[in-house]
């Protein structure tokens, strides 16, 4: 509703202002080319940079401070704190990365965020850059007219690059036209009233804007001009740092519990930098003014010190609140809770994390292993078998006891098969959002093996009347074959289990850990090899155990028939866990090493819908 209502409201105000004051369309253009300019800039990067800066966050989040500079560097290159905390929000969705790691992430972005004020302070208000932004519209709307990905993606940021700088020259002009005519300075406000009216305002700016950087850009543009206040564009300044929170929020509706949890983060982080800043306000400026004139600043030099000032306050909140990152996680986690409902739902297929081949590739697998893992329930209970009886490292015996009936289709319906459809619907959506014939290929796997997982359930649910029946049995020959068959299937799931334990996805994993891996991949590769040898030759129709069974009368002839059936059900339910097991587990970093790389996502040839 407020989103629906914005635009109306600002369309018509923006009218109602251009009436009022034809002085104020400089402003206003300057502003929109600053958007447009800042859009284009971010698009360019993100289509230059997107395989390699999902491989470099995938390495650089295993220690907060690497997850840190993550968000510093890449928020300082790209010029924007939105597309880092689409990307944080997309590996957290999926799984790749935890809260904490996402929240260090957003830490670093605030701080990467403050380049734009040292970009418009130190170049854009001191030289004439509509000089040079002429020449660079003219290179990049070449480039980016150019099929070639790359040459699209360096057109679109040099596009960028020059609406920023022509966008700043017309809200120059701007502001210059209006000091002439108005002087804004008389509606300055002083002291603690100055201050949060101020911070309103800032917050406001940006709410509309949707861009703290294009807020700077005004803010330090009508500081050169004389059309603010030092003290009134301080306020300006931590007004928008708050506001920009306000967006993520309002795009976090519609996210899982994970994007909700981070965005609350976002703004307790920039809600208390904020209320530190306003607080100790006089301290900053004193340590601004102290600042400056160690790197010989002038005193009236007001643009450079309000970078100084919003790069300061941003650092301590960093300083003040990264200790307490766990506590601020822990919290989160508290307030915002999963969403609980009668039907199972996926955990980790976001359409944020859709956006980029690599996180939806992870998002999937990680479904698919938690789909096993109710899989593995319905197996389990419905057989008898207990969780701790299959995974105990010495597999002897079963536990004997009378099997208690399980409603399998209740369980299917309640576990299995929403998460299910939703899996082949996201793995669709990726297929098509990223076209390339390995990718595809890879995900196909992952479908067929999903497949193969509802196939035993509904195959368990066709066995388990008779196995029921017949572990009850008081004939002993029958009841041994049954309870054969339960732990034939007991065997695979727990080298299934297994298969999935041993995982290294660190690029920089030591080498003899490697090898580690690749010895345990191949252990359970023979393992399962050999179970499915077994499971080919246990069939009681052709190993000579049913023969014997009828020779010597010792079971009735439905027994018999029975028998034949279920062993060749339990054959079916063996093989499809053993191969789903080789497609996801036993193959898993394939699937994640043909996800796209750099060179295949800037050829011509990959399209990214």
């Amino acid at each position: 509703m407020f989103n629906k209502l914005l635009l109306p409201l600002v369309l018509i105000l923006l009218g109602l202002v251009f009436w009022w004051s034809p002085n104020f369309k400089d402003i206003a253009a300057g502003v929109a080319i600053l958007l447009f300019g800042m859009l284009s800039l971010e698009n360019g990067f993100k289509s230059l940079t997107e395989g390699p800066l999902q491989k470099l966050l995938s390495m650089m989040t295993n220690r907060y401070y690497k997850s840190f500079l993550f968000g510093v560097f890449s928020t300082a290159i790209l010029q924007s704190s939105s597309l880092i905390s689409v990307i944080a929000i997309s590996f957290l969705s999926a799984g790749m990365v935890q809260l904490s790691q996402a929240v260090a992430i957003i830490f670093g972005a605030n701080v990467g965020t403050t380049a734009t004020a040292w970009l418009v302070a130190s170049l854009g208000l001191k030289i004439k850059i509509s000089a040079l932004a002429m020449p660079i519209l003219v290179f990049g709307t070449l480039l980016a007219f150019q099929k070639n990905k790359s040459l699209k993606g360096i057109g679109n940021v040099l596009v960028g690059l020059g609406f920023i700088f022509l966008g700043i020259h017309f809200m120059k002009l701007g502001f210059d036209a209006y000091k002439d005519a108005v002087d804004i300075t008389q509606y300055s406000m002083d002291g603690v009233a100055g201050l949060l009216v101020y911070t309103g305002l800032g917050m406001l700016a940006t709410m509309i804007l949707q861009s703290s950087s294009a807020t700077m850009a005004i803010i330090l543009t009508a500081l050169a001009a004389g059309q603010v206040s030092y003290a009134n564009a301080l306020a300006l300044a931590i007004g928008a740092n708050i506001g920009t929170t306000i967006t993520a929020i309002i795009g976090s509706i519609a996210s899982n519990a994970a994007g909700k949890r981070l965005a609350g983060a976002h703004l307790v982080f920039n809600v208390i930098t904020g209320l530190i800043a306003l607080i100790f306000i006089n301290q900053f400026a004193q340590l601004v003014n102290y600042i400056a004139v160690q790197m010989n600043i002038a005193d009236t030099n007001y643009t450079i010190k309000l970078a100084i000032f919003h790069t300061l306050f941003n650092l301590v909140g960093v300083i003040v609140m990264f200790p307490f990152i766990n506590l601020l996680v822990r919290f989160m986690e508290k307030v915002i809770k999963d969403e609980k409902a009668d039907v199972l739902e996926p955990k980790y297929l976001s359409m944020a994390a859709i956006a980029f081949p690599q996180s939806a590739m992870s998002a999937l697998m990680k479904e698919t292993k938690f789909l096993f893992d109710n899989v593995f329930e319905i197996v389990s209970h419905g057989l008898g078998l207990h969780r701790r009886e299959i995974l105990r490292k010495k597999y002897g015996k079963l536990n004997l006891k009378p099997i208690p009936r399980v409603d399998i289709d209740a369980s299917y319906y309640r576990n299995v098969k929403t998460i299910y459809g939703k899996i082949l619907e996201y793995a669709t959506l990726a297929q098509e959002k990223h076209a390339n014939a390995n990718y595809i290929n890879n995900i196909d796997n992952i479908k067929q093996a999903n497949r193969y997982f509802v196939n035993v359930v509904k195959d368990i649910k066709d066995l388990q009347s008779n196995v029921l029946k017949y572990t009850n049995s008081s004939n002993e020959f029958i009841k041994t074959e049954y309870n054969e068959l339960r732990m034939r299937i007991g065997k695979v799931l727990r080298q299934v289990i297994k298969s999935q334990k041993f995982e290294v996805s660190d690029e920089n994993a030591d080498k003899s850990l490697k090898e580690r891996a690749n010895h345990h991949i191949e252990k359970r590769k023979n393992k399962l090899e050999a179970l499915l040898q077994l499971t080919k030759s246990g069939d009681v129709l052709f190993n000579g155990i049913l023969d014997d069974l009828i020779r010597h009368h010792k079971i009735t002839n439905e027994m018999a028939s029975s028998l034949i059936n279920d062993s060749a059900t339990v054959a079916s339910i063996c093989k499809h866990l053993i191969y789903a097991a080789e497609l996801l587990y036993l193959s898993e970093e394939n699937l994640l090493a043909d996800v796209p790389s750099q060179h295949e996502l800037l050829s011509p040839e990959y399209t990214l819908n």
